[in-house]
């Protein structure tokens, strides 16, 4: 506990020291995952799914408004980005095919042409292909799959190299940080299907997600991709939903078993895949150690509630999901959880600098400061 409570105050003295954003340190971030780093590409998708285009999401925010983003404000994606000299997560790329469409409809086809070739150019920094309700496995969600999210990049690319040589989009991308979060939809989908699954059952799934896993790494490492940060799958069984389902109000154990099983596999597979893929390097970002740390030692930190949702209704504020006219705590610098699910803007920003920057308690082989500049 006293090794937590440090290693958390060493993080604050961290963020204190902070300076903003300088200039980037690498030529571009990619990225890609679920709800926890989707900036609001769920909101140009036309069927009914996971969104946060409402309010109260967003109410810190520059503007107070809502963005997509399944926080009060910004999301680690944003924190990390600006780690790195950018002013937050690159915008969401079905922002891209959004503008690229309405040009389309009342233009000719060069102009049209030209005006994607323009829009490929503002994302050469970067782009964010995350989407909530997502996972690793194609069945898990109904939203913008892995897969599909690898293939918008590889449009990207594709625009990239009407404009570049391919020497230098292979440099560019050889440089530039592939940011992944997912996991946690897959382990809630399975969970729902088998509320009390064994050690062997636990094992197939997670040795399953791991083969998913590897297929997704190896893809983007063949369209370019070398440095990759990614984020494990959190302590999921104590999100507020999860102890507003237990009779106890306790953390959901099992739930917490199986991210820890995919964590180990995870952990496993990048380190096998750096000793085979030439140039590949990596970080893993600890999410599940995190907020287990928080809720541990959640003052170390500056938190003062780490069970209930900020956002929400019902028991834990968790049992009844967000709508604009939802209960909204006032002072979201204290709440671990912005809702029934995600972080608050505080505790993204904490693990934003604890990934980038912190101890290996949180991050490793390496930090994520440590992959920009090697």
């Amino acid at each position: 506990m006293a090794v937590q409570r440090a290693a958390l105050h060493g993080m604050l003295l961290l963020a204190a020291a902070a300076s903003g954003a300088a200039a980037a340190k690498v030529p571009a971030v990619y990225v890609f995952g679920d709800s926890t780093a989707d900036v609001g590409n769920n909101d140009y998708l036309p069927w009914s799914i996971p969104r946060a285009d409402f309010p109260h999401n967003g109410v810190d925010f520059p503007g107070g408004r809502p963005t997509g983003r399944f926080s009060n404000g910004l999301i680690g994606a944003d924190f990390l980005a600006i780690a790195m000299g950018f002013s937050g997560s690159p915008p969401p790329y079905l922002s891209l095919m959004a503008a690229t469409a309405a040009n389309s409809s009342r233009s000719s086809s060069e102009v049209t042409r030209n005006t994607t070739m323009a829009a490929a150019a503002a994302y050469m920094s970067g782009a964010n292909f995350a989407s909530a309700g997502s996972g690793l496995l194609d069945s898990t969600g109904s939203t913008i799959s892995m897969t599909q999210q690898i293939g918008y990049f590889s449009d990207l690319k594709d625009q990239m190299s009407n404009r570049l040589s391919a020497g230098k989009v292979a440099d560019s991308l050889s440089k530039s940080i592939f940011l992944i979060s997912a996991g946690s939809n897959d382990a809630f989908d399975f969970f729902s299907q088998n509320r009390s699954p064994d050690s062997t059952a636990i094992q197939q799934f997670s040795e399953a997600m791991i083969s998913t896993y590897d297929s997704h790494v190896k893809t983007l490492y063949h369209l370019g991709a070398r440095k990759f940060a990614v984020i494990n799958v959190p302590l999921i069984g104590c999100c507020p939903y999860l102890r507003s389902q237990n009779p106890t109000g306790e953390c959901v154990e099992r739930l917490n078993q199986i991210a820890k099983s995919l964590n180990d596999g995870i952990k496993d597979l990048f380190s096998n895949l750096s000793s085979e893929m030439q140039g590949m390097k990596y970080s893993i970002g600890s999410a599940y150690q995190l907020v287990s740390s928080l809720i541990q030692s959640p003052h170390a930190a500056g938190l003062e509630e780490v069970k209930s949702a900020c956002y929400g209704g019902g028991r834990f504020n968790a049992e009844i999901g967000c709508t604009p006219i939802s209960s909204c705590c006032s002072d979201r610098s204290k709440y671990l959880f912005w809702d029934l699910l995600h972080p608050t803007q505080a505790t993204s920003k904490f693990a934003g600098l604890a990934f980038y920057n912190g101890p290996e308690q949180f991050v490793s082989p390496i930090s994520i400061k440590q992959l920009v500049e090697a």
